[in-house]
C-alpha cells in the first residue's frame, strides 16, 4: 500500500492538551527513572517494546498498584508462551476498582427497561461489600465460578467485583444469548451461583427470559443457587423439580459485610471469556487479575487519557469484552456510564443524546454503528451539546476513512476519532490512538505502549511497510491469557494462538504498517480473498459496497477451487429498507468495485439476503459462512444463539442448498 494513498489528517492534537496529558506525565517519570529521553511517541513505544519489564514495572509504581506480597521482579521469564509477570506478587482487582470513596459518582445505570440510577464511590463501596457478605453466605469461596444472565447495569457490575474480591471467578453472558449458547459456554466451567434476570426492554419490546433461564438452570448440575435480579419480572422464579435454591437479589445484599480482598497471584483468574461460538464449542479464554488491572489501566489512562472525575462509555452488552473493558473505567477513578437497550431506539441519535446529558469525556462505540449514523445523515454535533467530548472510540471492525471523516464533520473538529483493535483473547486493544498523535482517515495510529505487534510473511520474517501480513506479537503482554480453562498441560492454549509462528503470537488478522507507524487492518487472515496469487482485504469491498444508499449490509467470501483454478467470489448484500437486488444495483456493485478497487475485487456471484449474519458483539460470520458454502453443516460452523438475529443465517443455508455440487456451493 503506497503511501499516496493515505487518508488525510482528520485530528490533529492540542499542543497544551497533549502537554498535559497523562501520556505525557508518564514519559516524564519514566524518562527521570531510566536516564533515557522520550522526546516524541516513537522514542517511548520503543523501550516499552525493548525492555518490556522495565517498562511495565514503571509503570505499575506510576498507577500505584496495590500489591499485598511486593513482585520480585516485573518480568521473571519473556517466553512465549510462559511468560512470568510479577512472580511472587499479590493484589485483587477488584480493591483496585473501588479504592476511592467519596460522594462523586462512581456508577451511572441508564435502560429502558427501568429508571436512570447513580452510585457515589461511597454507595459503590457499601454495595460491593454487601453483595460480597452475601456471596460469602452462599458458600463461594476463591476459586468457585459465578456466572451471570445480566444486562449492562449497576448490579452486574456490583456482583463482578463482589465476586472478584473473594478471588472467585466471573463469566457472563448477556440475556440476549440463546440457551445453547449460554450452556455451551457455562457447561465447561460449572458454576456453582447463577445470577440472573428473567427478561428485559429492548426499545419497546418486552423479552421475556423465563423459560429460557429455567433450561439453562436444568442443564448445568453443578449449580446451587439461582440469585434473581428484579428487572423487567419482579417475581422470584419458579424452578420446580431443580435442586437448586433460590433467593432474591435483596436478599443477597440484605447484610452489612466487610469490605476485604482476598489477595491472589498475579496469573489467579479473574474472569471467563469466550469466544464468539462460530465453530465447535466456545473457545474458554481465562484472564488473570494481575494482566487485567495493569494493562487496563495502562490503556485507559495513557491512551484514552482517562482521569479521576472523566466520564466514560462504551456501548456493549455483558457478552462483549468491551463490557470488561468499560468496567475497567473505575481502575483509574473514572465515573462509568451503562447503558442496556436498543441503540436505534427510539432512532439512531439515542446514545449521542446520552453523550451530551451524562457529559461524557470518552464514547465508545462499534464502526458499523459510526457507519450507521453517517449513512442515515446524523449531525450529533449540531443536535447535541458535545463541547465536552473528547474521544469518540470505535471498534468491532475497521473503520472505514469515510467514517473518521464523518466524526470530524458532523460531530466535531476537535474530537479524536479512536480507532482501535485487538480481541477477546487479550481483553484489550494493542493498536490505537494516542493522545499526542494525529489521526488519519482510515488508520489506526499506531501501536500501543508494550505492544509489539507486526505484520510478517508466512515465513515469519518482519513485512516491510507498505506490505500486508499476518498479525503478530512479538513479546509478551501482561494481559494476554493466562490459559485456556480445561487445558491444564496447555496444549490447546499453545496451538491456538503458537503454533503458526513459534514464539510469537498468532492473531489472525491481516495488517498493513506505514513508515510512521499508523496501520491498516482488511480482516480475518483465516477469511482469505485470494484472487490470482492477490489478497484481498474484506474491509476493503464493505467500504465501497456499503456506501451505497440501497444497501444496509454485506458479506464477501471466496471458495478456493481444489484444482488450483481461481475459485469463486461470492457477495451476499442486504438491501435497505425499499431497495432490492435487481440488474441495475448488481451492475452498480460491480462498476464501483472494478473502478474503485480492481477487476479482481468483481464477484463472481452477487445474491441478496435478507440479514447479514452477525455474532451479539457485531462481527461477521465470515469465515462460518465459507464453511458453510464449502459443505459443513449448519451446526458445525455457529451457534445460532451467539448470533444477533438467529434467523439470518437462513437465507445463506437455503443458498447453499440450492446450489450445492460436489459438497460445496457453486
Amino acid at each position: 500500500m503506497s503511501n499516496d494513498r493515505r487518508g488525510e489528517i482528520v485530528w490533529t492534537p492540542d499542543d497544551d492538551a497533549a502537554a498535559g496529558s497523562r501520556l505525557t506525565a508518564f514519559a516524564a517519570m519514566a524518562s527521570d527513572r531510566t536516564g533515557r529521553t522520550f522526546d516524541d511517541y516513537e522514542s517511548l513505544l520503543d523501550w516499552t517494546i525493548e525492555r518490556p519489564g522495565e517498562f511495565w514495572g514503571a509503570f505499575a509504581d506510576w498507577a500505584e498498584v496495590r500489591w499485598h506480597d511486593i513482585p520480585a521482579t516485573a518480568l521473571g521469564s519473556a517466553t512465549m508462551p510462559g511468560a512470568a509477570w510479577f512472580p511472587g506478587g499479590t493484589l485483587n482487582y477488584a480493591e483496585h476498582a473501588v479504592r476511592r470513596a467519596g460522594a462523586a459518582p462512581a456508577m451511572v445505570s441508564l435502560s429502558q427497561t427501568r429508571d436512570r440510577a447513580e452510585w457515589s464511590w461511597d454507595e459503590l463501596r457499601d454495595a460491593v461489600a454487601r453483595c460480597r457478605a452475601g456471596l460469602v453466605r452462599l458458600g463461594v469461596q476463591r476459586g468457585d465460578r459465578v456466572a451471570a444472565f445480566l444486562p449492562n447495569i449497576g448490579e452486574t457490575v456490583v456482583a463482578f467485583l463482589a465476586t472478584a474480591s473473594l478471588g472467585a471467578v466471573w463469566s457472563s453472558c448477556a440475556p440476549e444469548f440463546g440457551v445453547r449458547a449460554v450452556i455451551d459456554r457455562w457447561s465447561q466451567l460449572e458454576p456453582t451461583v447463577l445470577l440472573a434476570v428473567t427478561g428485559y426492554r429492548y426499545g419497546a419490546k418486552d423479552v421475556d427470559r423465563r423459560d429460557e433461564l429455567g433450561e439453562i438452570v436444568a442443564a448445568l448440575p453443578s449449580l446451587q443457587h439461582l440469585v434473581h435480579l428484579p428487572y423487567l419480572y419482579h417475581e422470584v422464579p419458579a424452578a420446580p423439580g431443580l435442586d437448586v435454591e433460590t433467593t432474591p437479589w435483596s436478599d443477597l445484599c440484605a447484610l452489612d459485610g466487610p469490605l476485604e480482598f482476598v489477595p491472589v497471584a498475579f496469573d489467579h483468574p479473574l474472569y471467563v471469556l469466550f469466544s464468539s461460538g462460530t465453530t465447535g464449542l466456545p473457545k474458554p479464554i481465562v484472564h488473570g487479575h494481575g494482566g487485567i488491572t495493569v494493562e487496563h489501566m495502562k490503556v485507559l489512562a495513557l491512551h484514552h487519557d482517562l482521569d479521576r472525575g472523566d466520564r466514560f462509555m462504551w456501548f456493549t452488552t455483558t457478552g462483549w469484552m468491551m463490557w470488561n473493558y468499560l468496567v475497567s473505567g473505575l481502575l483509574v477513578g473514572a465515573t462509568i456510564v451503562l447503558f442496556d437497550g436498543d441503540p436505534a431506539a427510539p432512532d439512531l441519535s439515542t446514545l449521542w443524546r446520552i453523550a451530551a446529558d451524562e457529559h461524557l469525556d470518552v464514547f465508545g462505540v462499534s464502526a458499523p454503528f459510526l457507519m450507521a449514523c453517517r449513512k442515515a445523515g446524523l449531525e450529533p454535533g449540531t443536535a447535541f451539546d458535545l463541547s465536552r467530548l473528547a474521544q469518540v472510540g470505535s471498534t468491532g471492525a475497521p473503520l472505514p476513512a469515510d467514517g473518521f471523516r464523518w466524526v470530524r464533520d458532523h460531530v466535531g473538529t476537535a474530537i479524536q476519532t479512536c480507532s482501535v483493535s485487538g480481541g477477546t483473547d487479550v481483553c484489550t486493544a494493542f493498536v490505537g490512538a494516542a493522545p499526542t498523535l494525529p489521526v488519519r482517515a482510515g488508520e489506526i495510529t499506531a501501536r500501543m505502549l508494550g505492544c509489539d505487534v507486526r505484520a510478517v510473511d508466512p515465513d515469519g520474517v518482519d513485512c516491510p511497510a507498505g506490505v500486508t501480513g499476518e498479525l503478530v506479537i512479538s513479546t509478551p503482554l501482561p494481559s494476554m491469557p493466562v490459559g485456556l480453562w480445561g487445558d491444564p498441560t496447555g496444549e490447546r492454549y499453545r496451538d491456538t494462538y503458537f503454533e503458526m509462528f513459534s514464539g510469537r503470537w498468532h492473531h489472525g488478522d491481516w495488517i498493513t504498517f506505514h513508515d510512521d507507524g499508523a496501520c491498516e487492518i482488511t480482516g480475518r487472515s483465516d477469511a482469505t480473498l485470494n484472487r490470482g496469487g492477490v489478497r484481498l482485504g474484506t474491509s476493503d469491498f464493505y467500504r465501497v459496497i456499503e456506501a451505497m444508499p440501497d444497501v444496509a449490509d454485506s458479506v464477501v467470501v471466496h471458495l478456493e477451487d481444489a484444482s488450483g483454478g481461481p475459485g469463486t467470489l461470492i457477495l451476499f448484500v442486504a438491501c435497505s429498507p425499499g431497495a432490492s437486488l435487481d440488474d441495475d444495483l448488481r451492475r452498480r456493485i460491480t462498476v464501483a468495485l472494478r473502478t474503485e478497487l480492481s477487476p479482481r475485487h468483481v464477484p463472481d456471484v452477487i445474491d441478496q439476503v435478507r440479514a447479514i449474519p452477525r455474532t451479539l458483539s457485531g462481527k461477521k460470520l465470515e469465515v462460518p459462512i465459507k464453511r458453510l458454502l464449502a459443505g459443513q453443516p449448519v451446526e458445525r460452523v455457529a451457534s445460532r444463539g451467539s448470533l444477533s438475529d438467529p434467523t439470518a443465517l437462513d437465507d445463506v443455508v437455503a443458498w447453499a442448498a440450492a446450489h450445492r455440487t460436489n459438497g460445496a456451493a457453486t
